[in-house]
């Protein structure tokens, strides 16, 4: 009689186990069905052209115009999309026209470390494509080979921190709304209202 009464505890625990194992199975296959896996994934080829990157830059009246092939080969190179190296840029100095990318050449605003030159708090360049490089750089070595973050949304929060006093959330829907507007060919974002 023990061993009967030992052996239904053990199946209930057993069954217990299988039932718990299987609802968490359905949980992580219900978020991981939310959000695609490929779901604006940085590293990959460009899904835009160099002179669809130029005729985005010219349109906004960026000092960097006339240099989309090199943002676009630095992206190559690095195999991250160009097409997030451009939206960040639009993001962070609407392309160089503001703050201090403009005195800095920088495409991302990126802080000051050891072993660059610096202005503002930020790293500085002598040419807009030695920031492209770097901003490429950055992104590959650091954010998707180190820390493993792959998508726009993962790497934000580290990117532009809201210690930093950066509104997370709209900077992850900007860049993604970017990204998404260029690779249907469309030059203007869509929440810029129009041009400059």
């Amino acid at each position: 009689m023990r061993r009967l009464l030992l052996l239904c505890c053990l199946l209930l625990l057993l069954m217990f186990a299988a039932v718990s194992w299987l609802a968490e199975g359905s949980r992580f296959a219900a978020r991981s069905a939310a959000v695609p896996a490929a779901s604006f994934r940085v590293v990959g080829s460009p899904s835009i052209s160099a002179s669809f990157i130029d005729q985005v830059l010219t349109a906004y009246q960026s000092p960097a115009a006339g240099l989309g092939q090199a943002l676009y080969d630095e992206g190559v190179a690095a195999g991250i999309d160009p097409v997030y190296a451009l939206a960040f840029f639009w993001h962070e100095s609407t392309f160089g026209r503001y703050g201090w990318a403009r005195v800095n050449r920088s495409l991302g605003n990126i802080r000051c470390s050891a072993g660059y030159a610096c202005r503002g708090g930020y790293r500085s360049y002598a040419t807009w494509q030695a920031g492209f490089a770097d901003w490429y750089r950055l992104i590959r070595d650091l954010y998707v080979n180190q820390l493993g973050l792959q998508t726009v949304a993962q790497i934000v929060p580290v990117y532009a921190p809201s210690a930093d006093h950066n509104d997370v959330q709209a900077y992850i829907r900007a860049v993604e709304q970017a990204v998404t507007d260029w690779r249907r060919g469309q030059v203007g974002v869509s929440e810029d209202n129009g041009l400059p």
